[in-house]
């Protein structure tokens, strides 16, 4: 599994001591792009801790791009201890937000089985929304998939990740 990290760009006239304002006054945005400079190593040593630091502080806030990224790091282990519970915890936040990444990765931990159990149905429902983003990886993870489950298997996939969908969308609109 490649866990993807969901990079946010920060605004061109933004320097890091700026962002480190912004960040400690409490702008998710800011924490995030900052934890996208420690994650990366760009502009500042790269530091996992202090990356995970900011993501959770702005994944706190709702933001869904640091659930996704804070639960990167959860499932890869880089800054936090390696729990593949946490790691699904908040990929669920963010893929509940409609966060791409998010569902292609919570997808691939319900097909590995990785935090939570093996669940090929919730697998397809999740790579299928991510999929619906245009996310070529969880196309071909659910082409992958696909051939593993059953008619009925792949139907009651399809129903859930359309019910899914409409829970997402009406949540947006609230």
């Amino acid at each position: 599994m490649e866990p993807m990290i969901h990079r946010n760009a920060r605004p061109e006239n933004q320097d890091i001591e700026n962002l480190r304002v912004a960040a400690k006054h409490g702008d998710s945005k800011a924490q995030l792009n900052l934890g996208n400079l420690y994650y990366l190593g760009e502009e500042t040593p790269q530091d996992y801790a202090e990356a995970a630091k900011w993501y959770r502080l702005a994944a706190e806030q709702g933001n869904a791009s640091a659930q996704n990224n804070l639960g990167v790091m959860y499932d890869e282990g880089e800054g936090v201890p390696q729990e593949d519970r946490q790691a699904v915890k908040w990929y669920r936040k963010a893929a509940e937000q409609g966060n791409a990444s998010a569902q292609y990765n919570l997808g691939v931990m319900y097909d590995l089985g990785e935090g939570v159990p093996k669940d090929w149905v919730k697998a397809y429902a999740w790579l299928s929304l991510s999929a619906a983003q245009g996310k070529a990886n969880a196309a071909r993870g659910k082409d992958l998939l696909r051939p593993r489950m059953t008619a009925e298997e792949v139907a009651k996939a399809r129903k859930l990740a359309a019910e899914m969908f409409n829970r997402i969308e009406s949540s947006k609109s609230e």
